[in-house]
């Protein structure tokens, strides 16, 4: 493929400054995209084509004229139907809010809209983002493009910004992450997705689920992406208080550094019995190809079981989520997704005392994490216990994020990168985890093993199709 849709990020940014091509080529690429697959894709809540024209040809009088805003001028991006931008419906996944009209803007769209990028359009979302298969009964479930004739998970709960960068509908997304929501997606999608620290990207006029939890992050097809969108979205935000805390990162300097004689722990044996098959051969062969590199691999007794850490991070959430739409989940006259509604209603079981014991032992727990960390620069874990499967074979009672949560629960940070193909033509991910606050060194990690492998420019059948190929 040499269409303008299948260039990254960094490469758009590169072609625009030496003038090959136009904002506004780029815009009508990925709309031209978006049009050829989005009936079946269901990728969007929203197009904002007109809007995305017009700031398209503004980027391009704007560079010509010496006034361009930078690296980042006139890029396309697609936001998570839970971002708000002041003017717009932000639904959260839920067809209670179909009708729900924005008053403010995110922080985090202000900076995109800051460096120039052109928002073109909203993703979908599982609604009020609680959940990870990527389903949504109401308001419709994305397709998986890695699959033309069975509707698979796209993962959630960032489903359609997944879709929509692994369909080359846009170069990047952003989703957000409470257990996994941007890794889920980028591992069964076959892309790239970075998860902050909490506090490193405001999450203020983000809808929230869990405040104490939520992490918005990058979605592209490439490390270097998502590291220049990082630079682009962090900072401190007074309307967000846990941002106050973290001093920028700037992962670009050391991202080419490589990583001989860093030390990543691998996932423990004990934890290695419900993975697939071939995601797990995926998984041991990234290690071989790191050690090949330079890296040492070493074993890591974590101070929990990765199962029992997943029901606290539920109980925390569910706690979180009901004091912010109990009212809804507890109307049936609503049209709340029956698999939604028992997960936001779980948190009436919860006691304030249970709760604040929950939050006590998440950091006791962070703690002890991070100190056992202290000589090791990143763990590495698939990122998804399988490829992603049929939608009709999904149990709604179950979660994927089996190997995420944790993270998530212990303030860490971490990247989800392709690393394979099944035998069935499904996306397998490799997942890197660092200290919180780490991202540079997650990212230095990803785009090392990155370079050395071609997976990232492995292109979806729906999409290799709709270009011709």
């Amino acid at each position: 493929m040499t269409d303008l849709t299948d260039l990254t990020v960094t490469a758009l940014s590169a072609g625009l400054a030496r003038k090959r091509f136009s904002s506004r080529d780029v815009v009508d690429a990925c709309l031209a995209r978006i049009d050829a697959l989005e009936p079946k894709l269901s990728a969007f809540v929203d197009v904002y084509a007109q809007d995305a024209r017009l700031a398209a040809e503004a980027a391009d009088k704007a560079r010509q004229s010496g006034h361009g805003l930078g690296a980042l001028h006139g890029i396309p991006i697609a936001l998570k139907d839970l971002v708000e931008i002041e003017g717009r419906i932000a639904t959260g996944g839920s067809a209670v809010w179909r009708d729900r009209l924005c008053t403010r803007t995110a922080t985090l769209a202000r900076k995109l809209t800051g460096a120039g990028m052109i928002t073109i359009g909203k993703t979908h979302t599982v609604e009020f983002a609680y959940g990870g298969w990527g389903t949504n009964q109401h308001l419709g479930t994305p397709w998986n493009p890695w699959d033309a004739t069975t509707h698979r998970t796209p993962g959630g709960s960032s489903s359609g910004s997944g879709v929509a960068v692994a369909a080359r509908m846009v170069p990047c997304a952003i989703g957000t992450d409470t257990g996994g929501s941007v890794r889920l997606p980028a591992s069964w999608c076959g892309i790239t997705g970075l998860k902050v620290t909490l506090g490193r990207i405001s999450t203020h006029g983000v809808l929230p689920l869990s405040g104490s939890l939520d992490t918005p992050g990058p979605m592209a097809r490439g490390v270097e992406d998502c590291a220049v969108l990082l630079r682009v979205l962090q900072g401190a935000d007074p309307a967000d208080p846990h941002t106050l805390v973290l001093q920028d990162t700037d992962p670009m300097p050391n991202l080419r550094r490589g990583v001989q004689g860093l030390r990543l722990a691998r996932l423990p044996d004990s934890e290695r019995a419900d993975v697939d098959a071939e995601v797990l051969a995926a998984y041991d062969r990234s290690l071989a190809q790191l050690a090949d590199l330079g890296a040492e691999i070493v074993d890591i007794t974590l101070p929990f079981g990765l199962r029992d850490i997943g029901n606290r991070v539920a109980e925390i959430i569910s706690s979180e989520a009901y004091a912010l739409v109990g009212d809804i989940a507890d109307n049936n006259a609503l049209p709340v997704d029956e698999a939604i509604r028992p997960r936001v209603r779980a948190g009436v079981a919860v006691s304030a005392a249970t709760y604040l014991r929950a939050l006590a032992e998440k950091e006791r727990t962070a703690a002890a994490t991070h100190a056992l960390m202290a000589d090791i620069d990143a763990m590495l874990l698939p990122t998804t216990l399988t490829p992603a499967i049929p939608v009709a074979a999904v149990d709604q009672s179950t979660t994927p994020a089996f190997l995420t949560r944790w993270v998530n629960y212990v303030g860490m940070c971490g990247v989800a990168l392709p690393n394979g193909l099944t035998r069935d033509g499904l996306p397998t991910s490799l997942q890197i985890v660092c200290p919180g606050g780490a991202e540079a060194m997650a990212l230095r990690i990803a785009w090392t093993w990155e370079q050395a492998t071609d997976w990232h420019r492995t292109v979806p059948p729906m999409v290799r199709q709709a270009a011709g190929g």
